[in-house]
């Protein structure tokens, strides 16, 4: 018998049948000696449901009726779940290495770590402006650091006693995870990032995908927290993050990127501004 304590990894998948079998493979290779394996499929068409039935030792949670709502997901996956602390790791987020997840569950020998997620690296057929992107928002951590309530369940770790006394908003479709980290902090709890402990992850949206993306993203920033950057610092923003693009780019010699790049950017920026505008408008008029 171990005496490690008893973890839950808890996995959403929709239509990942591209990623799903490497990484449940790998979840199932960690070295760490004590963890239950639940997966929870949102109705994919895609052949993932076959991939997930290839691993029997998966525990299956049904998925909630009605329309997806992640926070809805996430609370049922956490009250099946067994294990002092849960580990969310999507479907298409590999673990580079069997010692992964011992790596994430490192910081919570201390008492004062309530969260802890892990370093998201892209994937060998992303774009150079996607690695450049993940490079700022996890690499070293110091930047993130400065962004007060970054969060990404995509991989990362939490005590379950918290989930089940503060649970994940239900009221929210996009960044369930930011508003779960912004009263985490507010009540003083600890939140470490753990840069060792690695997963493969990253999206080349198309530009449909990334307005609808960032657009929603945008709204649920104003929902969170009641607020939203003018015109003017959107059009900052994509200037500035513009210039770090093409420094990026060029300094890779990603020659075949530097056309779209900038319009790749300004879709982002401008839709997270009017998916805020839109959100703060419309509960206005209510």
């Amino acid at each position: 018998m171990s005496s490690a304590p008893l973890v839950s990894v808890l996995v959403r998948s929709h239509n990942d049948a591209k990623y799903a079998g490497q990484t449940f493979a790998a979840l199932l290779q960690q070295d760490y000696p004590n963890f239950e394996l639940l997966s929870c499929d949102d109705d994919s068409n895609d052949g993932t449901a076959g991939i997930i039935a290839r691993f029997p030792t998966l525990r299956l949670v049904p998925r909630p009726p009605g329309r997806y709502v992640p926070g809805r997901t996430l609370n049922a996956m956490v009250a099946a779940s067994r294990g002092e602390i849960v580990v969310f790791n999507n479907a298409d987020a590999e673990p580079c290495s069997e010692q992964y997840l011992s790596l994430l569950l490192q910081p919570f020998a201390d008492p004062a770590v309530q969260a802890a997620y892990a370093n998201q690296i892209s994937r060998p057929d992303a774009l150079k402006q996607v690695c450049k992107d993940h490079e700022r928002a996890f690499g070293d951590g110091r930047l993130a650091a400065q962004w007060g309530d970054f969060f990404s369940l995509a991989s990362a770790a939490i005590r379950r006693e918290q989930l089940l006394a503060f649970p994940f908003a239900e009221d929210i479709q996009y960044s369930e995870d930011v508003e779960w980290a912004k009263r985490c902090r507010q009540r003083g709890g600890k939140i470490v990032y753990v840069p060792a402990a690695k997963v493969l992850h990253s999206h080349n949206y198309s530009l449909k995908q990334l307005r609808r993306r960032f657009y929603n993203e945008g709204r649920a920033e104003a929902q969170i927290f009641a607020r939203r950057i003018s015109l003017v610092h959107c059009l900052g923003q994509s200037g500035m993050e513009t210039l770090r693009d093409f420094g990026y780019l060029l300094r890779r010699s990603a020659w075949k990127e530097l056309p779209l790049a900038p319009i790749r950017r300004i879709i982002q920026k401008f839709s997270f501004y009017q998916g805020a505008r839109d959100f703060l408008r419309q509960r206005q008029q209510r």
